[in-house]
């Protein structure tokens, strides 16, 4: 039987304006419906993106896998609103991302949707709590305190927030990145190579705690990665390849994932 890009997303109400494709159900944190992503044009026309259609469900832990050049980033990219799909439409919860402006869709992003990077992108001169809060401080908000302590144990930073990114370890600093993301509670966490440049041991923790989110937090958390064991910790892999859904896998391990990417010759 082949597979099916669209078999995983089972469809509802039609996005206003479209007959198709559809709005996927209320259990979906983010889609993208019919994506394509084209860079340049006629003989120079590159492709990251092909009529990808995806859902990413709601308190789940999700990987994107697949080839250098399949389009993973760019879907992950695409997905949070970071960049413009060329044609088709993004949505995050119920908001058709695709038909915002800047100004919306900047409002957006700071108000549902939590980033953490490979390059940590924590600011120098503040100390690791206030980058912890440095989001809640630029949309005026204030944090929760509960929350914000559970979150900052759960990372074990405790005795590390009056201390400059310079005066941590890169594990530390990740972990800074991942506590800024959780303490707004957003709706959606996209993660792109997030324990790219750390040790074995502290990636090991790092994901650990991202998997944890998810399951004790109910947060929904989609990481792009390269790395079969970083995608073992995800409860479900989809696999791109030439801008493509081309399979998936639930439940997953290093060498079930390993099987899968050499079919697809990652």
């Amino acid at each position: 039987m082949s597979f099916q890009p669209n078999a995983f997303d089972p469809s509802s109400q039609p996005v206003q304006g479209h007959a198709q494709p559809q709005v996927q159900s209320p259990g979906w944190a983010a889609q993208v419906l019919n994506g394509y992503k084209i860079y340049g044009s006629e003989d120079s026309e590159v492709r990251a993106l092909n009529g990808v259609t995806v859902g990413f469900e709601s308190a789940r832990f999700t990987a994107i896998m697949g080839p250098s050049g399949s389009g993973k980033s760019t879907l992950m990219q695409c997905a949070a609103g970071l960049d413009k799909l060329t044609s088709g439409d993004a949505i995050i919860g119920d908001v058709n991302i695709s038909r915002l402006n800047e100004k919306a869709l900047t409002l957006l992003r700071r108000e549902r949707v939590g980033f953490i990077f490979q390059q940590f992108n924590l600011l120098p001169v503040l100390s690791a709590e206030e980058n912890i809060l440095f989001p809640l401080t630029l949309a005026g908000r204030e944090p929760d305190k509960a929350w914000m302590d559970h979150v900052i144990d759960t990372v074990g930073l405790r005795d590390r927030l009056s201390h400059k990114p310079s005066e941590l370890s890169g594990g530390q600093q990740q972990r800074v990145a991942v506590a800024r993301a959780l303490v707004e509670r957003p709706q959606i966490i996209f993660a792109d190579e997030p324990t790219g440049n750390l040790d074995s041991h502290s990636s090991a923790e790092i994901l650990a705690f991202m998997r944890n989110a998810v399951i004790e937090f109910g947060q929904t958390v989609v990481m792009v990665t390269h790395d079969p064991v970083a995608a073992s910790h995800a409860s479900r892999v989809l696999f791109l390849s030439d801008g493509l859904i081309v399979d998936e896998l639930l439940e997953p391990t290093r060498d079930s994932i390993l099987d899968k990417m050499r079919n697809l010759g990652g």
